[in-house]
This record gives structure tokens, C-alpha cells and sequence, in this order.
């Protein structure tokens, strides 16, 4: 929906952001390890847009965008690490 330097928002069209990142390299705690933050998209696009959007400000790759039959047979999702180390998650399950 929205960047700027330091932050970007998600959110479906015309809805405002429903999701936030801000960036903050100092002083930062990562939760553990299998911690990750999942949203559901509205569409397979919309995973892909979310993971083109993601790498673009930042964000290092942690499985792609496309099918995850490892999850289910219609598992469609993306996976990143934003610039602080968090996993961020983008899916839609189920056909469109």
C-alpha cells in the first residue's frame, strides 16, 4: 500500500495497510527460532507481488514464491526474511 526508508505497509487495494514493517537496525531482539508472521493474500499474484515488493526493499529469500506442496496441494505462498531477521510469510491456500 505505502514505503518509505524506513518502513513499508500491506494491504489490499483501497483498504489502507492492514500490516507494517518497520525497520530498526539497533537495538533489536529477534524472537526464536520457528517464530514467523503470516498473512493470507488474495490471490496467487498478490504472493508474488508481496515477495517482489519484500527482496526490492530489503528482504533476503527463505523459500520462494509459488507452490509449497510440502504444506498442502494448493499451498501457494512466498517466504522472506525482512532486513531485521523476521519471517514473513505471504499465502493463499486453496484454488483462486
Amino acid at each position: 500500500m505505502w514505503d518509505d526508508v524506513t518502513a513499508v505497509g500491506f494491504g489490499q487495494s483501497g483498504s489502507g495497510d492492514k500490516f507494517a514493517i518497520k525497520h530498526r537496525p539497533d537495538g533489536v531482539i529477534i524472537p526464536g527460532d520457528g517464530f514467523h508472521v503470516a498473512f493470507a493474500a488474495e490471490s496467487r499474484a498478490a504472493v508474488d507481488a508481496f515477495y517482489r515488493a519484500a527482496i526490492n526493499h530489503g528482504a533476503k529469500d527463505n523459500g520462494g514464491s509459488g507452490l509449497h506442496p510440502e504444506y498442502g496441494d494448493a499451498y501457494y505462498a512466498a517466504f522472506v526474511f525482512d532486513p531485521d531477521g523476521y519471517r514473513i510469510e505471504a499465502v493463499i491456500c486453496g484454488a483462486e
